[in-house]
């Protein structure tokens, strides 16, 4: 395990009430909802027309966004549509639900590069792993690969696997110093360590502890090479925990080369909260865990949960993947990493910050990690929230960490403004 706290998983950063500034807070007591605001008309060009399409709290600089997603102005409007529906014919506007879900499907498909067919529906990034590790097909002798840096709930679901097949579960260290991790080394230690037996290579696209980003194409083709003259059912296949990657990184499915893709689409994409997918093109190396009331036309609605769930928001999933392209999955990728950029430099001149996350774009995304000396996270956060009005998150790990997540709804200028405002800590 990566040396997860299990009190913070809940505790690290959840958003409360409708347009609430605060994600991350470490107070008892909630702040006050923001007073609704209507938006002005939508213009995609323009990074201030996006950002009025969220009810965030403006005198507050959100950098603990990503932790739960507040809702833009067309999941708003999404969600209360569909809630009416339900609230004024509840029965006539259910029958509708499995094609609402396709549109779903559809949707998140365009925005992945994939087929709508092999996209499962599901509430979390964790639920998508643990339908994952609860069906795999493992043959006896077969084992998983995974690594050290892994969220709790991956390593947990892992535990979950091995306690149903009996596979040993094997782990590997990709990286010593986070702020030194490359491409090349990464790759060499993973492929290093899948042997003969590996069926599973469970990893993290973008490491919530450190906010390394692995170079997942690269493994996918290490993958490739190692499973060269294996026989299909004993092939090594990638599952990739892609929720800080996805809507964060400008890439598709195909683009990666792995396998599986779980991801919650209440974090970068700003989708509705209690919504997620897990994509695959392997799947009849999985079992359905739990029954699907979505049919089994296609292995993505096999593969989905059934029961009723907060169809309001699933349904308003496809609104969100609208937004993001209408806006521009590249232009929101170079907007994310631009600040990020500019944030690790800025951060990187303060002689009392120690920056964990690499300064390379190409082995980070928007994850920003640092400590401060003679400050524990958890001060200096309080601190920046209550001094400067600026919210950030603590990463619930073993070593706690300082995380900043800038993202659509964050500026360069109130970057700079982080950055002085962690110079004044002291």
């Amino acid at each position: 395990m990566a040396g997860l706290r299990r009190r913070a998983v809940l505790g690290a950063g959840l958003a409360t009430g409708v347009g609430s500034a605060l994600a991350g807070c470490t107070t008892a007591e909630a702040p006050p909802a923001a007073a609704a605001r209507q938006p002005a008309a939508f213009d995609p060009e323009s990074w201030d027309s996006v950002r009025a399409q969220f009810s965030l709290d403006p005198g507050i600089a959100h950098f603990a966004a990503f932790v739960l997603a507040a809702h833009p102005a067309p999941v708003r409007a999404a969600i209360e549509t569909h809630r009416a529906g339900l609230d004024t014919d509840t029965h006539a506007y259910l029958n509708q639900g499995v094609q609402r879900e396709e549109e779903v499907r559809e949707a998140a498909a365009g925005y992945l590069g994939a087929n709508p067919a092999e996209i499962a529906l599901t509430d979390s990034t964790t639920m998508g792993m643990g339908l994952l590790c609860g069906g795999m097909r493992l043959r006896a002798g077969q084992e998983v690969l995974t690594t050290e840096h892994d969220f709790f709930g991956t390593h947990e679901a892992l535990r979950l696997l091995a306690e149903r097949t009996g596979a040993p579960v094997r782990r590997v260290r990709l990286y010593d110093d986070p702020a030194a991790a490359t491409e090349a080394d990464m790759v060499a230690r993973l492929r290093a360590g899948i042997g003969p037996a590996t069926r599973l290579v469970v990893v993290t696209w973008v490491h919530s502890s450190t906010g390394v980003r692995l170079p997942i194409k690269a493994m996918s083709t290490a993958l490739a090479e190692a499973n060269a003259n294996r026989d299909p059912a004993d092939q090594a296949l990638l599952v990739v925990d892609g929720v800080h990657g996805f809507a964060a990184v400008d890439t598709t499915v195909t683009e990666l080369g792995c396998d599986f893709l779980t991801a919650g689409t209440h974090k970068w994409l700003f989708g509705p909260r209690g919504t997620g997918l897990l994509w695959g093109r392997a799947w009849a190396a999985v079992a359905p865990v739990i029954p699907s009331f979505s049919g089994a036309e296609s292995p993505g609605r096999e593969a989905t949960p059934g029961g009723y769930h907060s169809f309001e928001h699933r349904w308003a999933a496809k609104e969100a993947f609208e937004f993001h392209k209408a806006i521009g999955r590249d232009r929101i990728a170079a907007r994310i990493q631009e600040q990020a950029t500019r944030l690790k430099e800025g951060l990187a001149g303060i002689s009392s910050v120690r920056l964990v996350t690499p300064k390379d774009p190409a082995v980070s995304a928007g994850l920003v990690m640092c400590s401060i000396n003679g400050m524990s996270p958890n001060q200096a956060v309080q601190r920046l929230r209550s001094e400067h009005r600026i919210d950030a998150s603590v990463t619930p790990y073993a070593e706690p960490l300082v995380r900043f997540g800038p993202s659509i709804v964050t500026t360069p200028e109130q970057v700079d403004a982080v950055v002085r405002a962690v110079a004044a800590l002291r």
